[in-house]
Parts: structure tokens; sequence; C-alpha cells
């Protein structure tokens, strides 16, 4: 094709409110009730053929665990192997496919994602991740198609990147796909996070191999199938569900791969990553290696802070999806001078808020994903109610009884160092340090060391001074920052996630400096006007 073409800044998409007697509210309530009635037989798809391997897992609600929404095929080492082959074999032409033909796929997607697959994304999202219709909107429908249309956006941005040239020469960069396959392991908590992970290297010419969470299964095919409709040429992506060893130990043995892009546990990041280092001679490549592990996301409020929104951050940014964020807020550093009234102001809500499925569209908590987050969650709970360093506040609630529901908790710890100020919880308990207004230099030492995460956090205050101070003292805490507002809620385009230390490579996702990660340059010089004689001026003379 003859021709520049030009991608357009894309607005973020809207968000939808699913207020009473919208038609959005009404589309997606039929679309529920549709897919409740359905059980779903999910298949891997490799070399864009379905596999159904006869190894089934069952898919449920979280907050009904006796619905069973369907079962999906586990993959074999096999089978992994297969999809390994046939990804390398799609890569032969998708790699040099036109770059503007592999955004349309995305761009596409976008479109049908934002229209006629919306209520069924967002549907199976609710039933499969236990997420209310606001919290599956902003997920796997927004930054879903935010993630899509700024990735092509930003895939134009990089190639524009380019050296400058003398007379005579020209100077330029080919931005080059990995030689190889990437990797893409997905968590539960986040659709979008699931979409994007193995299409943010595809879109820049990469081949990936994705293994979603066996917690997200439902919406996660979803996606996949939009990117099948949307044009997305067979094994450039192959869905690969199985359980982790199975499927991680053939394609880290695999002298194919390229690169990993991971979302998950600090702890399955470090195994995976040692397991790289050690079969680095198998490899052709150095492989790529971009994770995101999580968080230990703090709010620290000065003595000037606005009480209230104080109180309304922690609110939303502990117990919006229960908790089980990255970004969520567990742990908070209150003044003494703030902290009866931010306490009198959390029982008092908390006392209201509702907690059941999602199917009610009243509920603002449902349920956490599994029995062994149920598990986890409630035994640091149960910690906390006989451990005299500390003292439950409200909630502290759990029943698995129909649904893994655990009740909105908040915590004080006497000592700031304590393991429920430290250490990732991934549910809805928030653990509160009540410092002396005295003491703010010593506490936000204990904030900035106090955990070894650095994903997310906010601080609350009026004076720019004092706002200066804290952000310079918190400098290092967190890769996403936030003054005066809640630590969660990034959006595309508009504050690029991830962090440090702890909480992963900080290679931003949502960003060009992302897809930067999934190309390999070739620098090309070229000569219009050769020398024909090896000899410099220099040498005339003596």
């Amino acid at each position: 094709m003859n021709g520049i073409v030009q991608i357009s800044k894309p607005a973020n998409e809207p968000v939808r409110n699913y207020a009473p007697g919208s038609p959005e509210r009404a589309s997606l309530k039929k679309r529920l009730d549709e897919m409740l009635a359905e059980e779903y037989d999910i298949p891997a798809v490799i070399g864009g053929k379905e596999v159904r391997s006869g190894n089934t897992i069952d898919v449920v609600c979280p907050h009904d665990h006796g619905h069973k929404l369907g079962v999906c095929h586990q993959v074999t080492e096999e089978d992994v192997a297969t999809a390994a082959k046939e990804a390398r074999k799609a890569w032969e032409e998708w790699s040099v496919l036109p770059w503007e033909s592999r955004a349309a796929v995305f761009l596409k997607a976008a479109e049908l994602l934002s229209g006629p697959w919306r209520d069924t994304v967002n549907a199976a999202t609710m039933l499969g991740q236990s997420k209310t219709a606001f919290q599956a909107e902003v997920d796997a429908a927004a930054e879903q198609v935010d993630f899509w249309r700024f990735n092509a956006y930003f895939l134009q941005g990089v190639y524009k990147g380019q050296p400058g040239s003398d007379d005579g020469i020209w100077n330029y960069v080919e931005y080059r796909p990995l030689e190889g396959f990437v990797f893409a392991v997905t968590p539960f908590n986040f659709t979008s996070i699931g979409g994007n992970l193995p299409s943010a290297p595809a879109i820049m010419g990469n081949v990936s191999l994705w293994k979603p969470s066996s917690t997200s299964l439902l919406s996660n095919y979803f996606i996949y199938k939009v990117m099948e409709e949307a044009g997305l040429p067979p094994g450039v992506i192959n869905f690969v569900p199985g359980k982790g060893r199975s499927v991680g130990d053939p394609v880290f043995g695999n002298k194919d791969f390229a690169g990993l892009h991971f979302t998950g546990s600090t702890a399955t990041f470090q195994a995976m990553w040692r397991t790289m280092a050690e079969n680095l001679p198998v490899y052709s490549s150095y492989p790529r290696i971009v994770g995101e592990t999580g968080g230990k996301d703090f709010i620290f409020a000065h003595a000037s802070a606005d009480a209230k929104a104080v109180t309304t951050a922690i609110l939303r940014a502990s117990f919006e999806y229960q908790g089980q964020k990255c970004s969520a807020a567990s742990r908070a550093y209150i003044p003494k001078s703030l902290w009866a009234g931010i306490a009198a102001d959390l029982r008092e809500q908390l006392a209201e808020m509702k907690m059941g499925s999602p199917l009610d569209f009243r509920n603002f908590v449902c349920a956490v994903i599994d029995k062994n987050a149920f598990d986890d969650i409630s035994g640091y709970i149960n910690e906390a109610k006989n451990d005299s360093n500390y003292e439950v506040i409200a909630g502290g609630g759990c029943d698995d009884s129909v649904g893994y529901f655990i009740e909105p908790t908040v915590v004080t710890s006497q000592d700031p160092r304590s393991r429920l100020m430290r250490e990732e919880i991934f549910g809805p308990v928030m653990t509160v340090y009540v410092y002396d207004d005295s003491d703010l230099d010593e506490t936000l030492e204990l904030c900035d060391t106090g955990s070894d995460y650095a994903l997310t956090g906010a601080i609350f205050a009026r004076d720019r001074r004092d706002i200066v101070k804290l952000t310079r003292a918190l400098t290092h805490s967190a890769g996403n920052f936030y003054i005066n507002d809640k630590p969660t809620g990034a959006v595309v385009g508009q504050q690029p996630f991830g962090g440090g230390r702890a909480s992963g490579t900080n290679d931003k996702a949502g960003s060009a400096s992302n897809l930067s990660r999934w190309i390999s340059q070739r620098t090309i010089k070229e000569t219009f006007n050769p020398p024909h004689d090896y000899t410099y001026p220099f040498m005339g003379e003596e």
C-alpha cells in the first residue's frame, strides 16, 4: 500500500453506569439470565483449532459455588509443544505483515467489544469472577477496549522513532518482533489484563502462548473469541489453559521461548525467573521479562488532610472488587488527630455497605474468587481477632456456605511492621497504623520501608508544601502515585500502570514503553555515494 497510514489518538472508552431504567442495564441483565442458563464447554485453542483434552476443571460462580457455569479443558505438555510449533509457523507470516494490518485486527476487536460483545464479556466477568456490573464494565469492557486502541496508537509512535542522517547517508531503525514466542501468564482479577498480556506483544508482530488463570476462564475465552472474530490469524495467540507446571515446564524448556509477560504472585514470578536463568543455554535468544506481581498499597494521610476524602478513598480503594486488585489499598497511616472521626465514619458507612451476588446491583461487595483465597484471607482476619496487637474495628465476618463471602474488614495495628501491615492479603482487609502527629517524618520512613512492594500509593494533604514533602519522601514507594485520590483505577493512556521493588519490572502496561519490550531493533545505514579509495585526507603529508 502506497500511503502513510495515520492512527489518531483515541479517546478513552466511555464507561456505562447501568443506572436503574437505563437500556444498558436491561440489556446486561438479560444477557446474565441467558448465560446463567447455559453450561459452557471451554476448549484450548491451538493453531486456530479447538482442542478438548477431556481433562476438565469446573467453572463456577464464586458467589454461588454450587452453580456450575461449565467446564474447561486443560492442555497437556504435548499440547503446549504443539502450540509452540503452531506459534512459530504463524510467526513466519505475522511477523512480516504490514504494521497497519496488525493494528487493524485489534482496532476491529475494540469495536466488537465496545458493541456486540460488551454484554457477553461483562456478564462472563460478573458470573465467573464475581464482579459488580460497574467493576466489570470498567475492566472487561472499557479498559480492554482502551488497551487495544491505545496500543495501536502507541505502535505507530514507536515506529516513528528514527535516527538522524547526514548528507549522502540514510539511517533508519527497523523494529523487529522477537524471534520466538511470548508466554503470557494472566491473573483472574482483571479480564483486561487477560486480553492485554498476549495481545500487546502480538500487535508488535510477535506470537503468544496465553495461559489464563483457572478462575477467569469464561471471560478470557470470550476475549479470545473477540480477537478471532476480528481477524486474528490462527496460531498468533494460542489459548492454553492448564495447571502451572504442565504448561510452564514445556514452555521454559523450549528453545523458541523469547519472552514472559506476567501478572501474578511474587513467588511465582521469582520461581519462573530462576527457571529461565537456569535454562538460558537452551534459548535462541535472551528472553524478555516483563512482570507485575502485586502490592501492599498505602494511603498516607497528613494532619491537614480532608478526612471525608480519606474515608472515601479507604472504602473504595480497599473494598471495591473485594480488595482483589494489585492496586488495592491495604495499609493506611492516619494521624491521631484525624483517626477518631475517620474510624467513626468508616464504621457507619461499612454498616450500610451491602454484600452479596453481583446479580443484585445494589451490592457493593461480592465474593472472593475461590476457596483458597477465602481460607488465606480469613486466616489473616482470625490472626487479627486473636492477637492483642490488633483490633478489628469493623467487619471480620467470613462465610463460605453459599459463596466465598468475607466482610470488608478494618483492623488497627499497634506495630507498624506487623504481618498485616507488611504482607499482601489480596482481599477486603485494610490495616491502619495510627501515628502521633508529631511523628510525621518517622512515619513516612515506616511507610517507605514497611513493605517489600512498591506498586501504588496515595497521599492526602492540603498545603502544597506538605504535598511536596510527602511526595519526595515516598518517591520510590509506588510506581503509580496519587495525590488526594484513591490509589486504584489507573486509566490506559492517562496513568501507565506498574511498580518496582517486589511489585515487578515497572514496564507500564498501557504505554509505549511496554510495547518497546517486545521488539528488537535493527539499525540500518545506507550510503548513496560510497568511497572508492581507502585513504583519508590527513595522510597527505608526513
